[in-house]
């Protein structure tokens, strides 16, 4: 393989990665601001030993992980910072601008799963009954959370949503563009649907006041919620919800995948439903499903009963 020998500043090679990644998968602007990020520090500290990314060797990388490690960086922070300099080395690789990846050989920090936090069916019932819907923002709040509960969208996803993208008058179905630019289509539900005509008809001309917005949920700016409005109308209503766990719009995302198990929704009908690309990734809600497991097991083991833990 021919090496291009051209020596390229660290931060001309990082914006020409950012595209390239971009132009290939599409990705979200808070997944390329996270490997900028990863990617300069990286670059930082590697400035101490020698000044180019491309000439990073293996000792350099098995010494940084194990510098971040030193300060206290987690094992899941330390894996993500890898994945980076992986997918950045074999973009490298692949244009002939190295001739080794420093990375290839590798192993990746162990990291444990943890179990994604969720909340009982009636917990989410007294979140959804806390907006004041008889105000515009409290009926508008109340659909989000009918929705968002309904559908397992991503926090981006709803904040995000568009007029166009609604099929709430006949077919009630939501088309959604997740990660990686995938398209999926995720039913509202009956409650959902209800909540979200009212906010339509009655709630969100009066918040627009003439404005003109392609925005599902619009504040009075007229602009589309942002990620971050919409996590702490989360928290305060959870808080006055009198719910202990610190509740984030994804705990309702765990929620809606938990409570469809729970019901007899199979794995794969879930997965496709939250737009995972892996089921493994969906298969983590199986372990807090423990509900509809405990209650198969009573009725139709030969030895089943209430008290059967399952383990």
């Amino acid at each position: 393989m021919a090496v291009v020998q051209t020596v390229v500043s660290n931060a001309e090679i990082i914006d020409r990665f950012l595209d390239a990644v971009w132009q290939e998968a599409g990705l979200r602007e808070n997944t390329l601001s996270a490997y900028r990020n990863d990617l300069a520090q990286f670059s930082k500290w590697l400035s101490n030993r020698q000044p180019y990314l491309l000439k990073a060797s293996r000792s350099d990388v098995l010494a940084y992980l194990a510098a971040s490690v030193k300060r206290g960086i987690s094992a899941k922070s330390s894996a993500r910072r890898l994945s980076t300099l992986r997918r950045f080395y074999r973009h490298l690789l692949r244009e002939t601008l190295i001739a080794v990846d420093p990375t290839s050989e590798v192993a990746s920090p162990v990291t444990g799963r943890p179990l994604p936090i969720s909340l009982s069916e009636d917990a989410v019932t007294r979140l959804l009954e806390v907006p004041n819907t008889g105000t515009a923002l409290g009926l508008r709040d109340r659909a989000m959370i009918e929705v968002l509960y309904a559908t397992g969208l991503r926090v981006s996803e709803l904040v995000g949503l568009a007029l166009s993208e609604l099929d709430y008058r006949s077919a009630g179905l939501v088309r959604v563009t997740g990660k990686g630019g995938r398209e999926r289509i995720v039913p509202l539900g009956e409650e959902a649907l209800d909540w979200l005509r009212r906010y339509l008809s009655d709630s969100r001309p009066e918040i627009l006041d003439a404005r003109m917005s392609e925005s599902v949920f619009v504040t009075r700016r007229g602009r589309s919620m942002t990620r971050q409005a919409f996590w702490q109308m989360i928290r305060r209503y959870s808080k006055q919800a009198g719910i202990s766990a610190a509740v984030t719009p994804h705990t309702l995302r765990h929620a809606f995948a938990t409570h469809l198990l729970n019901h007899g929704a199979d794995l794969r009908s879930v997965q496709m439903l939250l737009g995972h690309a892996d089921l493994s990734t969906t298969q983590i809600y199986t372990h807090v499903a423990r509900d509809r497991l405990r209650s198969l097991h009573a009725r139709h083991h030969p030895r089943g009963g209430p008290g059967i833990p399952v383990s």
